[in-house]
């Protein structure tokens, strides 16, 4: 069965907007980012079944919008501005370094990780949505959500050695 993007833009356009919205802190930015979501999936309409659209949107969307930081940032990160200032906020100062040193050790614990326990985090920690939210999202059980939240710790933990925590 072919994919009815006009019906799923619709339905869904409001939630895409706002995770969009949410995730980019702009109105402008978010609009490009939902008309590159649906672009997405019209280009790939053929592949996709229409089951749980909610979630394949709301997965899209943050991708869309996390590649569009990354973007962003590799694009001032490519440019010097910033890296001396000495309004404390530069790289060379010791929150510039914490941040620096918190964002590698992010990135480092979260490699190994499927695209769907980072998006699950994500909507955890940075989005504060409740595990029965995230687990209507994903289609799992309150339990799920909890147990993948847990064994991403677990293994965190592992990988960082338990005195690291105390």
């Amino acid at each position: 069965m072919a994919i009815d993007v006009n019906a799923w833009y619709e339905k869904y356009g409001p939630i895409v907007i706002r995770r969009c919205r949410v995730l980019l802190r702009s109105d402008e930015d978010a609009m490009d980012a939902v008309q590159d979501v649906f672009l997405n999936i019209l280009k790939a309409r053929g592949r996709l079944k229409d089951s749980y659209p909610s979630s394949l949107l709301y997965t899209i969307a943050t991708n869309v919008c996390l590649n569009r930081i990354r973007a962003k940032k590799k694009e001032k990160s490519d440019s010097l501005d910033g890296f001396f200032t000495d309004k404390g906020e530069g790289f060379f100062t010791d929150s510039g370094y914490e941040a620096v040193n918190a964002k590698l050790l992010l990135e480092e614990i979260l490699e190994d990780e499927s695209e769907e326990t980072r998006t699950i985090l994500f909507m955890y920690h940075a989005d504060g949505m409740s595990l029965k939210e995230i687990g209507e999202v994903f289609g799992l059980s309150i339990s799920g959500v909890k147990k993948r939240i847990d064994v991403f710790k677990y293994r965190t933990r592992q990988r960082l050695g338990e005195d690291f925590y105390e």
